[in-house]
């Protein structure tokens, strides 16, 4: 079991038989370890979303870390990023209770060191695993203590202190927000009365149960409501929020998806204005516009796999100051190199809001190709059928194995990589033109 929950980057499974109070009391236990070897601070700090089991889950949790001698801080109902900042501000490890934008009967946690540096299967959940299959040894040091504490305040201070004073008080914009009934819901009230908008709210019932739609705004379906609002309230903008909040996906006034490379690319010449020469970093199924606008805007382009403990460590070694997937994820260096999707939603409102244009002008520069969109296969091996694909463009193009396999010509480009998770295969294709694009698709799709 422990082998099917314990994923790449974070612990997930059902709530019934999987993710139990039983299971959070022994990882709390060697969590506790963990951190006694990394000679990490002896506080934890808790956060949980608004899942009906997360908070039983966080309460089992501490029990397991304070009988090792551990002290925890729970900081309440916390979008993601807000245990982010918690781990940050207070300098301490973190556990997040969340299944993100996974349905109703899912639960999971993130883990966290010090200043919010990820744990991810190398940096130490095998470990914690291991520790977990072994059992700890009954720990010699006194029980800790537990205690609540509020950061919601803080950590809305802190978001908007990273934006110049008066950036919000400009042109007035009608916002729509869609929290999918998720943490954004708790958060998103707290940020927004301090701009100049006018917030039409959707969803903002904290309701781990999901009775309006999956808080998962990747899925095309789970934004039909939104896209409906934007346009019957003749909004400026749509924000869509997933189920801790850490991610977000842009709408604008006509009602359309913005690609979240188009966002990338926004806040990385956003940032090089005021940092020019520093370094960006994009994963590989990022638009080739993003690598683009960075060189355009005097900043370093560095290219990065698919996933957040990649780019964060990523951001550590090369001292980049922002780093965006095509996910909906936006890493900032100021915030602890972690994911906001609040701040990514705030720098979008401050250019809205500097600019007499509405927000599908604003990003056309940014939209110069054609995206599949990933598209996801079953197959019965994985590494056969890369191979496959591989064999039919390796004397033909340029490919490189960053992350799967990459293949790269003058005017298209595609990805193909296997799931973490699952025996399937993500593919994303560019191209300049939407013939090429859909061309390329299809040629690849038969291919597996």
């Amino acid at each position: 079991m422990l082998e099917k929950i314990i994923k790449a980057y974070d612990i997930r499974g059902l709530v019934k038989n999987e993710i139990t109070p039983d299971f959070s009391f022994s990882l709390g236990v060697a969590f506790a370890k963990f951190l006694e070897i990394e000679r990490e601070p002896a506080t934890i700090v808790v956060g949980e979303d608004m899942r009906p089991s997360s908070a039983p889950l966080a309460a089992a949790f501490s029990d397991g870390a304070t009988s090792q001698g551990m002290d925890v801080i729970r900081i309440g109902l916390a979008s993601t990023d807000m245990l982010y900042f918690a781990s940050g501000k207070l300098n301490l490890p973190g556990i997040m209770f969340t299944a993100s934008h996974n349905p109703a009967k899912y639960n999971g946690m993130k883990l966290c060191k010090s200043g919010a540096r990820p744990i991810g299967q190398e940096s130490g959940l095998l470990k914690i695993r291991q520790f977990i299959e072994d059992g700890v040894p009954i720990s010699n040091r006194p029980v800790g203590s537990v205690r609540n504490q509020d950061l919601l305040s803080e950590y809305v201070e802190y978001l908007l202190a990273r934006f110049p004073k008066k950036t919000f008080k400009k042109r007035k914009l009608k916002v729509v927000i869609d929290a999918g009934n998720g943490m954004a819901g708790f958060t998103a009230p707290a940020v927004m009365k301090h701009l100049n908008i006018d917030l039409v709210p959707m969803y903002f019932e904290l309701d781990g149960n999901f009775p309006n739609h999956e808080a998962n705004p990747i899925e095309s379906d789970n934004l039909k409501d939104l896209q409906k609002k934007v346009k019957k309230e003749k909004a400026d903008i749509g924000l869509a929020f997933d189920g801790d909040a850490d991610r977000c996906f842009l709408i604008d006034e006509k009602g359309d998806l913005v690609n979240p490379s188009a966002l990338t690319a926004l806040i990385a010449a956003r940032e090089l204005k005021s940092k020019p020469g520093s370094t960006i970093i994009y994963n590989l199924i990022s638009s080739k516009a993003v690598a683009e606008v960075i060189a355009e805007n005097k900043g370093v382009a560095l290219r990065s796999r698919v996933g957040h403990s990649y780019i964060k460590s990523l951001m550590a070694e090369s001292g980049a100051i922002f780093g965006g997937e095509h996910s909906g994820h936006f890493y900032f260096a100021d915030f602890w190199r972690a994911d906001s999707g609040m701040l990514a939603a705030l720098y979008a409102l401050a250019e809205l809001m500097e600019s007499s244009k509405p927000l599908s002008n604003l990003l056309q520069p940014y939209n110069r190709y054609f995206s599949s969109g990933e598209i996801n296969s079953k197959v019965k091996d994985v590494a056969k059928s890369i191979k496959a694909v591989r064999a039919e463009y390796q004397d033909k193009y340029q490919l490189d194995e960053l992350d799967g396999l990459t293949v790269t010509a003058d005017t298209w480009w595609f990805n193909l990589r296997p799931s973490n998770t699952e025996p399937l295969l993500r593919l994303n294709v560019e191209a300049n033109t939407e013939k090429e694009m859909a061309s390329i698709t299809d040629t690849v799709l038969a291919l597996l």
